[in-house]
This record gives structure tokens, sequence and C-alpha cells, in this order.
């Protein structure tokens, strides 16, 4: 019998690897069915964009976190959008203790109240349709007067109910999709539609990234539309506010701002008395005081002082002074009440003696009260120049001095009044510890190139306080041996007596730019740095090399016979 050899089968080899490949096939299939899916095939569902507002607000394509209020066809808009999404910070203001609101643009000052149809416009009486009011701790203003003061279109779509803010001026680009479109929520095809567009309807375009518009149609709803399906059209031109010409401040033709002070104490100068003062064409009298926290003024205004003014071809800029006293001061800037009270004396003194400008002088100010002091200035200079009065502000060099400097806001100051007056003085004062110069050169030029520069307040409003006056130092040693520093004010025509009497011979202080003398009497070292026609040149010289608007000089009663003389030829001559 034939004996059969049975031999075992070979395993085959790889079949786990082929099973492997297919699988990998099918799943690398599937993910590419499911790439092109998310690619090519668009979501046709449609849903109701949620901006998370009853009535939502848009500016610049993009939905505000506050929304509106609507009360009929009249639209209120909440403050924060207002102050902040709209670039009115600066322009509108709430006082909520009161429920006052004021608003400012160059040449208006309006102000309504929280549930109350009442309002003034430049102290007139001005209509409103429907209240500014607060809910749910936000306060909420009627579009109109917004729309009337500053430009801003506003537009309410019934259906949607959606705000659309644009401002005065702002330029957008529209499209047009001849066959029609769609506006998805996010820059994608798998992204719901939150709108059918139908054909050549129109859009506003607010940006765009790679194969899409950010969009905003004419229903107010915003979102993305294909490049593909739009097509861009004419730029749209949101008309711009006209206002009032701009208020143009008086100067003289061809020539330069000459001001100065007359220190007014108790009573007024006699006119008689008066030497002629040749080249100076405003004079500013510290006629107006703030006596106390309710916006309370005194006033010393004489007539016959502006008559005599005017006949001698010059312009009276009343000063306005806080009493340098800060309680009073923060009380008086703090409450829209006191300051609509001063602000109302001022336009009654204005008219009543005839003045061509209010110069204010606000010292020793606590620095909380920086805000409070720029929307005084803002509040007042419409109204002002709504009269043609000239606005005028004093201002201290920039120190780290609370009282004396932190508390002024150059810069916002600067683009509100007409003209800045540099107090460039008092760099050593009464008490100062050290003896020194009251306005050496260098510290001059370096105050005003700060305010220049730190603060952009442009050269044609600046001008350049100098002093009259110099300060006669005393330096006397105690039982210990430290010098005790005192001082004391002189005009210009007691140094030059001084200086005569004591048969000194003045040097020149190079670092100081000054004339200098010093003098011992009864064993006691006096220092005086000398203002004269050589530190007057200099400060002029400042002036024109810095193309500022002109000079003012505290105080006339210090002056020296030739130093108007001095101050005019410097003023109008070529350089």
């Amino acid at each position: 019998m034939q004996t059969v050899m049975f031999r075992p089968r070979r395993r085959r080899e790889g079949g786990w690897l082929k099973w492997l490949v297919l699988a990998s096939g099918l799943l690398a299939m599937g993910i590419g069915m499911w790439a092109a899916w998310l690619n090519f095939v668009p979501n046709s569902r449609q849903v109701k964009p949620d901006y998370g507002s009853s009535y939502p607000i848009m500016v610049h394509g993009k939905a505000m976190a506050e929304g509106a209020i609507v009360d009929g066809d009249a639209v209120k808009l909440p403050l924060p959008v207002i102050q902040d999404d709209l670039g009115l910070k600066d322009n509108v203001y709430y006082e909520e203790k009161s429920g006052s609101i004021v608003l400012t643009n160059t040449d208006k000052v309006l102000r309504l109240k929280t549930n109350a149809l009442t309002a003034t416009i430049n102290s007139k009486p001005y209509e409103l349709r429907v209240a500014a009011e607060v809910k749910d701790k936000l306060v909420y203003i009627p579009s109109t007067p917004i729309e009337e003061l500053y430009g801003i279109r506003i537009e309410y779509d019934k259906q949607t109910k959606i705000v659309t803010v644009l401002k005065s001026g702002e330029a957008v680009q529209r499209a047009k999709a001849p066959k029609g479109a769609v506006i998805r929520p996010q820059a994608t095809i798998r992204a719901p539609i939150v709108e059918r567009l139908t054909k050549n309807a129109e859009v506003r375009v607010w940006g765009e990234g790679e194969g899409w518009y950010q969009v905003q149609s004419e229903s107010g709803i915003i979102g993305y539309a294909a490049k593909k399906d739009l097509q861009l059209s004419q730029v749209e031109h949101i008309e711009r506010q006209e206002f009032k010409p701009p208020f143009v401040a008086w100067k003289l033709p061809g020539s330069k701002i000459n001001l100065t002070w007359e220190a007014v104490y108790q009573k007024n100068p006699d006119t008689d008395n008066i030497a002629a003062m040749n080249g100076v064409n405003v004079v500013s009298p510290s006629w107006f005081e703030l006596i106390d926290g309710s916006g309370h003024i005194r006033s010393k205004a004489d007539i016959d002082y502006v008559n005599w003014a005017h006949k001698q071809g010059m312009q009276v800029w009343g000063l306005f002074s806080n009493g340098f006293e800060p309680v009073r001061t923060t009380q008086a800037l703090g409450s829209v009440d006191s300051r609509f009270s001063m602000i109302q004396q001022l336009l009654a003194y204005v008219k009543l003696y005839n003045l061509q400008g209010i110069n204010l002088d606000f010292e020793n100010v606590n620095t909380s009260d920086k805000a409070n002091l720029v929307q005084f200035v803002r509040e007042l200079t419409p109204l002002l120049h709504d009269q043609g009065i000239t606005v005028s502000i004093d201002v201290t060099p920039k120190s780290n001095s609370e009282f004396w400097s932190l508390f002024l806001d150059r810069s916002s100051l600067g683009k509100i009044v007409d003209y800045m007056i540099l107090m460039a003085y008092d760099e050593h004062w009464a008490s100062s510890p050290l003896a020194g110069s009251v306005a050496s050169l260098p510290w001059v030029e370096k105050s005003l190139v700060r305010i220049l520069e730190e603060d952009q307040v442009p050269p044609a409003k600046l001008v350049l306080g100098m002093p009259l006056y110099t300060r006669l130092w005393t330096e006397k040693k105690d039982e210990n041996g430290a010098v005790k520093v005192s001082s004391k004010a002189l005009g210009m025509e007691s140094v030059k007596s001084l200086i005569a009497q004591k048969k000194l011979t003045p040097v020149l202080d190079l670092k100081a730019g000054q004339h200098y003398v010093e003098y011992t009497e009864n064993g006691v070292l006096q220092r005086i740095w000398i203002e004269d026609d050589l530190s007057i040149k200099a400060r002029v010289g400042l002036a024109k090399k810095y193309g500022l608007a002109g000079v003012a000089t505290w105080q006339r009663a210090f002056q020296s016979s030739e130093v108007w003389d001095i101050i005019h030829q410097s003023l109008t001559k070529s350089p």
C-alpha cells in the first residue's frame, strides 16, 4: 500500500497588512469626503441672529455690548456707547446725583436731565420729544440731540429691531449682490445663514479676509458674505456735521499779543495816574473771584477802567480766579449747577462791562479736580464764543507739585481755549528754601518746550508770561550756622533805585541769563537776580523763537518806565 505524505499548508503571509491598507484607504476616503462636504457643501440652514439685546446697536460693523431703548420711533442710546464707542467721552457728561446731562461741541452747550422734557441749548429752550432715562443703572439719552450736535446718523429697522450708528465724516465701502447672496455669522460656508440677500441688494463692507467680506445689510444684520458673490460699488460718505465757522480769537493782524495783568486788590487804579503803555494791546484786571462752593462770584469790575482801556486801543480780558482756595474750588467745580451758575454770572459781567475776553486763573487746586476743571472750561467756552468773547487760561510750568501743577490737564485745556498763558515765573518762590532767580532763562525755555511737545499745545495758542518783578533774597545764618532764607518781591523801579542807592555794579549770571547783584548789610547777605532790558529781550526772544502767540506780564504796577518800549520793539522787530 502506497503511503501518502501530507505536508502542512503554509500560512499565507501579509493578510493583516492588506486589511490595514484597505481600512486606511476607506478612512482616508471618508475623511476626504468629510473635508469635501465641509469645504464644498454649504450649510443651507437659516437662523435668526442673536446679538444679546432686544434692540442691538451696530457701530462700524460690530454689535455693541449694550442695546438701545426704542420708544415709538425715538431711539435712546446708552451712555457707554455714546462716550466710548462713538468717541464722545469728552463731550457728553453725566452727573448721577442730579440726573444732569451736558452735551458740548465747539459752539453749543446742551443741558438736559433724566425724566424731563425741558432742556436748553446755549441757555435757550430746546424741545425734546422723549426724555433721557436711567434703566438697569444705565443712562439712555435720546438720539436726536446726539445727531444734531455731533452729526451722528441713526438708522433703525423695525423688522430686525437693529439700530445702526454711523459717525459724521465716515466713509464706508458699499457692495452689490448681482445674483443675490447669503450672510453668515462666521466666514465659512458651514456656518448657518442669517440673511438671504435679494438680487442686486446692497451691503456695507466693514472689513475683508481671505475669500470673505465682513458686511452689514440694509436691515442692519452683520456677518460675512463670499467675495465671489459681491461686486464693490460706490463709497458712501456720511455727511459731516456742518458747524458754525470756528470762532476766531481776537488778534491784531500781523502782530502778537502783548498783555499785562492789572492786579486789583482793594480798589481799581486811578487811570489818570497810569503812564502810557506803548504796544500793550490787552489788559487783564483781576476783577472776578469765586467766593463760595455754590459758585457765587465777587466782582470788582469798573466801567471807567474799561472805557479808559478802550480809548487806548486795548482789549479788556477780565480775570476770573478761584481765590486760590481749594475747598470751595472743589465744591464749585464738582456740580453741574454751580458750574452753570459761574458761567451765567460771567456771561452777565461780560455784557455789562463790555469785555472782550475772560482770563481764567485757577491755582492751588486739588489734583482730584483736574477733570472737573476741564469740564467747566468745556461748558464755559462755547457760550463765551457765542458772545464773541476770547477765552484764555493761565497755567504754571509742569512739575510734581499737586496744588501748583498736577491739577492742570494742559493737553485737554489747550484743545478748548483760545489762548494758554504760561506763567513762567516763581522758579524760586516767596518761601523757597533756596535763593535763586524768579525765572532763569533755561528754566523758562524748558517749561514752554515741555508744554509744546508733551501736551501738544499749538504755538499759536501759547502766550509766554513774564515777570516784571524779582525777589530780594536775605540769607542769614542762625546760631547753629544753618542758612535761613527769606525774600520779598520788588518791582523793576525799586530794584533800579536800590542798585543806585547801594552803588552796586550788576554782573552777568550766564547760567540764569540775567544780571545779578549781591551785597552785605548788617552782616547779612542780600542777593537779587535782576529783571531788566536784558532779561525781557531774552524772554521775548523765546516767544519769537518758538512762534508763540505773544507775551504777558505780571503785573503792570511792577513796571519800569522803559519796559513797554522794550517789549514792543522786541516783539515787532524782525529777527
